[in-house]
């Protein structure tokens, strides 16, 4: 174990990838701060169900959006120089709610607006993947991708300071401050990999949405990561609406769900090195399937708890999983596909509190969304299960490395 990690740091530039974790850890924070503050924002505002699910579900929407654009960027003026525009941008919403956003329309714009920080994810993997082999994509990416750990900065501490302020809005004042010293350090330490390949032609963007894999991807990662930055932006609404927690005793326990997701991450991509990566995503969809199932029940807390832990930890691993498939699979369109298949995690993220908060309204109860969730997993499951021996009979994608049949 010792010297095949210290045969990882020879392969490429563990600075790049620590830049391109902060980057992400960082993005990811400001990107679901609108959801932990969301009790605070909701009291404020007298907001519905169905409009406390769009609060949350609106920057992940954003996220969506950007990431297509982000991942274009990355393909023509490389990942670091889009990563550092990324990070400049997401400043604009930090300021505009910490100064304004005092009507439901300004907070549901300015949240938008916050799904530059999401789009950081097409920038960011791509400037850490590039300089890694074949052999070592899942954990390269899964560390890189561990910046969704930020979520544990956001659930713990902007409930605390929103608390302590009395004024949800200083939490996005605040937050400029850590964002501009990551962009320093950013600038200093990251490094474009040598071996970039060159911008593509237009027409080539379209190339791989003609491809049915790169929609499969898109669908599997709208189920694991969109279930897990989705999850993690309406728990709070969750546990105060169906538990009556406390608001900071709210984002403790939300941090403890988001806890068991993120650093869970990179051991998806291990795992999935070594067992290969459908083979993992089968178990996964079948037990995020049956988990969100268990969830539906609304149990006590002690037990509810216990499973949305279990089941925030399967989205985690499958996030490492699913990306440990793409760069075999898309090695060459690395950048285009990690912005496409990143949106339809956003999109994915978007839904899921979107219905719950929906479905909660109409039905008066939250078994009947995370029902609907667990039909979606199962989908996964099913469609994985057969794509995935089509995929091993062509010799497609087997074990980490790369066929085409």
């Amino acid at each position: 174990m010792v010297s095949s990690f210290a045969d990882f740091r020879k392969s490429g530039h563990w600075p790049s990838l620590l830049a391109s974790f902060l980057y992400f850890d960082l993005s990811f924070m400001v990107w679901v701060l609108l959801g932990s503050v969301s009790v605070f924002v909701s009291s404020d505002l007298q907001l519905t169900p169905g409009q406390k699910g769009l609060l949350v579900a609106l920057p992940i929407l954003g996220g969506s959006f950007f990431r297509l654009i982000l991942g274009v960027l990355t393909d023509r003026i490389g990942a670091k120089r889009t990563s550092v525009l990324g990070m400049i941008l997401t400043l604009l919403p930090l300021f505009l709610l910490w100064v304004s956003g005092r009507t439901l329309p300004e907070v549901y714009a300015y949240g938008f607006l916050l799904g530059i920080a999401g789009a950081s994810f097409a920038a960011a993997l791509p400037l850490a993947s590039r300089w890694y082999p074949p052999r070592y994509q899942g954990l390269a990416m899964g560390i890189a991708g561990a910046g969704n750990s930020g979520t544990l900065l956001a659930t713990l501490f902007a409930p605390r300071l929103a608390e302590h302020f009395g004024d949800w809005h200083a939490v996005f004042g605040m937050t400029m401050i850590p964002m501009v010293v990551v962009l320093v350090t950013f600038l200093l330490i990251a490094k474009e990999a040598p071996d970039r390949p060159p911008a593509k032609k237009w027409a080539d963007y379209f190339d791989v949405l003609r491809q049915r894999d790169a929609w499969l991807f898109c669908f599997f990662y709208s189920v694991t990561f969109g279930g897990f930055v989705g999850m993690a932006s309406f728990l709070p609404i969750f546990f105060s609406d169906q538990y009556g927690l406390g608001r900071v005793a709210t984002g403790d326990f939300v941090t403890l769900c988001v806890l068991a997701g993120s650093f869970v991450r990179p051991l998806g991509g291990w795992f999935a090195d070594r067992v290969g990566g459908v083979r993992m995503l089968q178990v996964l969809y079948f037990v995020i399937t049956s988990l969100f199932s268990v969830v539906s029940f609304l149990m006590p807390f002690p037990f509810e708890m216990a499973a949305l832990f279990l089941v925030m930890a399967a989205l985690g691993l499958g996030n490492g999983a699913v990306f440990q498939l793409v760069p075999q699979r898309f090695g060459k369109e690395i950048g285009v596909m990690t912005g496409l298949v990143g949106a339809a995690g956003g999109l994915g993220g978007f839904f899921l509190p979107s219905l719950l908060g929906a479905l909660k309204g109409a039905t008066g109860t939250f078994a009947s969304g995370y029902l609907v969730i667990a039909g979606v997993s199962a989908a996964a499951f099913l469609t994985i299960w057969i794509i995935g021996r089509q995929w091993h009979g062509k010799r497609v994608v087997r074990q980490g490395a790369v066929r085409h049949g």
